[in-house]
């Protein structure tokens, strides 16, 4: 897909720069402008297309849609919403607020509180265009997997009495749902373009740099002697150094990449993604404003223990990257 791109960046690392693409240092910057280039052009055509179609579905007509499922169906419904709902740890007590106040039961509100960081628009771009269709599609599966069971053990475990007292006596009201012209969702979707570049940068190319650095200067042999597929423990490590981080999706994938083009299992990595945004401690602090410790530790060990299987599977079905 980014052959060209590719071609135009290798010219610019031996002509411009006058480095060797064989050497640590001209493979590092070609890995640094090249995911550069194809991130921000992947991330502008998959935001604007996904933001588009997220104009139809603002947070009030999503507890609409919501309150019509009951049972697992409800679980499901979640999850698809998480794909195209607007989320992040900011968002997160305004959300469960506003599900909870609406009568959403709790563990269909988990499923969408665990699908939505894990699976958005700019992570399926970078997977993508990084990993092709194959792995895009089954991380995204993945991700909607985990919300849907997640939140169906939550369900489950009938904890709302660990939702703090005032949640159930706030009322937050009704807002109107303002009905778009074709226009006025274009102008929507170029603006979240806008926004979410503005916001995301700086992760971004501290990705990408990190990326670019493992890429060209970590050891291949003893990255893949612990990192990778044949180490039993890998995954579980990797999705418990994730949680104390602060990061998306778009500053783990570059990271992602670089790792699995050493060897390191695709499992391994994508399970290090996926903890990094559904489990962040910034998230978990956030979340402690509007339930209890007991429930919180809950969630992240149903949450932590999903993303462990996922990524096993993931080394078991698809073989690791060699370059």
């Amino acid at each position: 897909m980014f052959a060209w791109l590719d071609y135009l960046m290798r010219l610019l690392v031996t002509e411009v720069f006058g480095l060797s693409m064989d050497s640590r240092l001209g493979s590092s910057v070609h890995f640094f402008f090249y995911d550069t280039v194809k991130i921000i052009i992947l991330l502008g055509i998959m935001i604007f297309a996904i933001s588009y179609i997220r104009s139809y579905f603002p947070p009030e007509r999503t507890k609409k849609i919501l309150t019509r499922f009951g049972g697992v169906k409800g679980n499901i419904m979640a999850s698809l919403l998480g794909i195209v709902t607007p989320f992040c740890s900011c968002s997160s007590v305004p959300l469960f607020i506003g599900f909870v106040e609406a009568g959403i039961p709790l563990g269909v509100t988990f499923s969408f509180l665990i699908t939505s960081p894990i699976v958005n628009e700019a992570a399926f771009a970078i997977l993508l265009g990084t990993f092709g269709v194959k792995i895009a599609a089954v991380y995204v599966a993945a991700g909607v997997l985990l919300g849907v069971l997640g939140g169906i053990v939550i369900g489950r475990m009938k904890m709302e009495k660990e939702v703090e007292d005032y949640v159930y006596k706030l009322k937050v009201g009704e807002a109107e749902i303002q009905e778009m012209t074709v226009q006025e969702r274009i102008d929507f979707a170029l603006n979240n373009v806008k926004d979410i570049l503005r916001r995301i940068w700086l992760f971004l190319f501290i990705g990408i740099g990190l990326g670019a650095a493992i890429h060209g200067y970590a050891p291949e042999a003893i990255l893949a002697r612990y990192a990778g597929p044949d180490n039993p423990l890998a995954v579980f490590v990797a999705t418990i150094l994730a949680i104390p981080l602060y990061s998306n999706a778009l500053g783990t994938i570059p990271i992602a990449e670089a790792l699995i083009n050493k060897g390191v299992g695709i499992g391994t990595a994508l399970a290090f993604m996926m903890a990094t945004t559904a489990l962040s401690a910034p998230e978990m602090i956030l979340l402690r404003k509007v339930i209890k410790p007991r429930l919180i530790a809950n969630f992240v060990l149903i949450t932590g223990i999903g993303i462990v299987i996922v990524g096993y599977l993931f080394n078991f079905l698809i073989s690791p990257v060699t370059t």
